[in-house]
């Protein structure tokens, strides 16, 4: 398989340079997620993405997007897989530009995280049990639901997570809660308002209860079902991870879609490391003839 396979080309959001931030971002649906901004003579600026926009640089919502673009990686069509999932993996955006080579600055199309997804789905290394994604994770962050917005932001700040596990007091799954759904609700009002008025909301929204902005549609599966299933579930719903649940069905994990980029990766490095390894074992054992 080459990347021209995976290329998307088509429904991808395609904004101008002047266009103003909070119409962009209303046009997103994660922190993963990313609009293209093109110039007047239709040459790749950058992209537009929640996470660096808001989470990470806080800029103001009124602004042109040209004046807040994160300049991605660049994705060029005679890069192995590997190098693909570790660009998408470290930028923590989901889909990256694609160019013919590195002298060109002829935008091709995107690669997204979810194509690379649909051949994971046929490569027999995910027929594992997710137990061996878990043993090597760290410990999973949830928060009761009746705690405050205020506690919820914190933990994001502390753990970098973009998402965290809602349980109720006897630590059940009761939903899951995104940081990116909290931005949203404080830097995209719906209506335009007084100084004294916006601080007052802000206040409130931050008392309020976890549990009043946690989706609880939440997809799991179980430590015995194997990655192949996460990733068929990813697919099919349209979701970026699949919480894991016990017997009691209390969450004790979560796969997220960078934790397969990440095993996929960690895999195809060791199968090359065990090639060169049998090679130099077998020109060793030719030289001692």
């Amino acid at each position: 398989m080459t990347l021209l396979d995976i290329l998307k080309t088509e429904k991808i959001i395609k904004v101008d340079e002047e266009e103003i931030l909070s119409t962009v971002l209303k046009q997103l649906r994660s922190s993963h997620d990313a609009a293209f901004v093109f110039s007047k003579k239709n040459n790749f600026l950058g992209v537009i993405n929640p996470y660096y926009c808001i989470i990470k640089s806080s800029y103001p919502v009124n602004v042109k997007v040209k004046h807040c673009l994160y300049h991605p990686p660049k994705i060029y069509l005679d890069m192995p897989l590997t190098q693909v999932a570790k660009l998408l993996m470290e930028s923590k955006v989901h889909y990256l530009p694609v160019f013919s080579d590195k002298n060109s600055n002829n935008f091709l199309g995107i690669i997204s995280a979810r194509r690379l997804l649909s051949y994971f789905k046929n490569l027999d290394l995910f027929k594992v049990k997710i137990s061996e994604i878990l043993k090597t994770k760290k410990p999973l962050v949830s928060i009761d639901e009746n705690e405050s917005v205020n506690k919820a932001i914190d933990l994001f700040r502390k753990t970098h997570y973009s998402k965290l596990i809602v349980v109720n007091g006897g630590g059940r799954l009761k939903g899951m809660l995104s940081y990116f759904d909290l931005i949203s609700c404080l830097a995209l009002p719906k209506k335009r308002e007084s100084f004294g008025e916006r601080k007052g909301e802000k206040t409130s929204f931050l008392n309020q209860p976890v549990k009043n902005f946690a989706k609880t549609y939440v997809v799991t599966l179980t430590k015995q079902d194997l990655l192949i299933d996460v990733i068929n579930l990813i697919l099919e719903k349209m979701i970026g991870s699949v919480v894991i649940i016990d017997q009691e069905k209390k969450p004790i994990g979560i796969i997220t879609t960078r934790d397969l980029l990440h095993f996929f990766i960690q895999k195809k490095v060791a199968e090359e490391k065990e090639k060169k390894s049998a090679l130099q074992i077998g020109g060793f054992f030719r030289q001692k003839k």
